[in-house]
């Protein structure tokens, strides 16, 4: 057998290809960056031909870092920003329309017509999900409506729909040219047209939301020992090998952080902050604001369930401060800047850009930057923005030991942002348990490599990948409980100041 399985990592703001062993660590990785494309406030594009293309130069970039040839890769894994939604022709691959991300909230009337009949928890009993913008259902809908060029296909069968992995996995695996047109389970989850119970697509949904089920991927298990399809010789692996994985990267990390067992949760922090809490092979619904999702599936067995809290606006608050505010020259410096202060200062920053997701669910909310005094300077706008990633991931928790009984011991954490000491300390203060990141903080890609690899037997069991999850820092709770108990008052106020901006 090959030594080696690949990832393909389709980011919301980056791409990119890592190659792991045996042992689950990285043997070589390559990333680049797409155009995030803003019509319009509060709407958000990429474009999917410039993802393909960016897919095909970091695998050949990757190859050639590690100096692996195609033929060492056992098997391809594919894990993917979820529910940002591309329609596109069968038979040329051409999109209809740029991918609509699953930020954008152009769709906020279509939503709000759909809660007009029975509210916003409309489909909730069989998607575990609110109607929201978040979601591709409604997305497809727009596209649908708004581009005439794609509902003439729609009709004709000539139209595809997928989120980006369907469409990552359908060109890979030949295109035009027999590519295969699937979605895992954990990805199907989040287009609110997916019956959580029976894992199908829902035909009163579909004819609800007038999406035709002929442009619809098939639903796979996530780790599937029925290959998909393979890469092309011709293709930028110059290999014929088997995808067989594919995980929503929230569900990816989870299974790279190794959370098998009812009650261990992860939290990733990316663009949007992710936890996501394992609730076992039965869906917990959630009266507290949180998604039911699907986790993962192996073929042959019954799917693992998760209750999620997702926020918007994460890094990308980072990413806000260097680019639209220029306070920092690298994403990294916002941690130097933070410690020139000892606090925020009495600030809070609320990053409801796009309004709130989890717990909220506030589509009218806008970002707010509140308790300003002469004294703040940039030091304390720097506190408060890693400061609003710990107090979202509080909300999330308090609804999350609400909903499932289960009170959280400890937080493994993933994403780019767990570098960053001083939000990985406030984290662990603010909710007063230890927060762990592991070795290998690559956990999406990672998960994405133990689905294919789990599918092929590269991998042989569950417990074998526990084997390769390390410790690399602990964070214990420092902070009192009045000074926890104060901030995340001021907190909770704050978010209230971010209500009702949109009518």
């Amino acid at each position: 057998m090959a030594d080696y399985i690949g990832a393909v990592d389709l980011g919301t703001t980056s791409n990119r290809f890592i190659i792991f062993d045996q042992k689950g660590e990285i043997v070589g990785l390559s990333q680049k960056e797409h155009r995030q494309i803003f019509p319009k406030p509060g709407w958000v594009e990429h474009d999917p031909m410039e993802i393909w293309l960016n897919t095909q130069e970091v695998m050949k970039e990757a190859l050639v870092r590690a100096k692996v040839s195609g033929n060492e890769i056992a098997a391809i894994g594919i894990t993917n920003q979820r529910e940002t939604t591309v329609v596109w022709d069968r038979n040329t691959g051409k999109p209809y329309h740029q991918a609509i991300v699953w930020q954008c909230t152009r769709t906020d009337k279509i939503c709000k017509e759909l809660e007009s009949h029975e509210g916003q928890n409309r489909f909730r009993e069989k998607t575990g999900l609110p109607i929201a913008t978040y979601f591709s259902g409604p997305k497809v809908r727009w596209i649908l409506a708004n581009v005439p060029e794609a509902r003439k296909a729609a009709e004709s069968g000539d139209a595809l729909f997928g989120t980006i992995e369907t469409w990552i996995i359908w060109w890979l695996t030949g295109g035009p040219d027999g590519g295969a047109h699937v979605t895992d389970v954990t990805n199907a989850s989040r287009t609110m047209m997916m019956d959580l119970h029976t894992l199908n697509w829902d035909e009163d949904i579909l004819r609800t939301l007038g999406v035709p089920a002929r442009i619809l991927p098939r639903i796979v298990p996530s780790i599937d020992r029925d290959v998909w399809g393979y890469t092309r010789e011709n293709g930028p692996l110059k290999a014929r090998i088997p995808v067989c994985g594919a995980l929503g990267d929230q569900q990816a990390a989870l299974v790279g952080q190794t959370c098998f067992s009812m009650g261990e949760a992860k939290n990733t922090y990316g663009t949007g902050c992710f936890l996501l809490l394992n609730t076992g092979t039965t869906p917990v619904h959630s009266h507290h604001g949180l998604l039911t999702t699907v986790g993962y599936q192996v073929r042959g067995e019954k799917p693992v369930y998760c209750l999620e809290g997702s926020i918007a606006i994460a890094g990308a608050l980072v990413q806000w401060l260097r680019d639209n505010l220029g306070l920092i020259r690298e994403a990294r410096d916002v941690e130097a800047l933070a410690k020139t202060v000892d606090d925020a200062g009495g600030m809070y920053i609320v990053p409801a850009f796009s309004g709130l997701f989890a717990p909220y669910w506030r589509s009218d909310a806008r970002g707010v930057m509140v308790g300003l005094t002469r004294y703040v300077n940039k030091g304390h706008i720097a506190r408060a923005v890693l400061e609003a990633n710990a107090y979202q991931t509080r909300d999330i928790v308090n609804a999350m030991s609400k909903d499932s009984g289960v009170m959280l011991k400890n937080l493994k954490v993933d994403g780019g942002m767990v570098a960053n000491e001083l939000l990985m300390q406030f984290q662990s203060d603010i909710l007063d348990v230890p927060v762990i990141r592991p070795k290998i903080t690559e956990t999406t890609a990672q998960g994405a490599a133990y689905a294919a690899g789990l599918a092929i037997g590269f991998w042989p069991s569950l417990d074998k990948l526990r084997e390769n999850w390390s410790i690399d820092k602990t964070w214990e709770p420092k902070m009192g409980s009045k000074q926890r108990d104060q901030g995340y008052r001021g907190w909770k106020k704050a978010v209230e100041k971010s209500f009702g901006w949109i009518e």
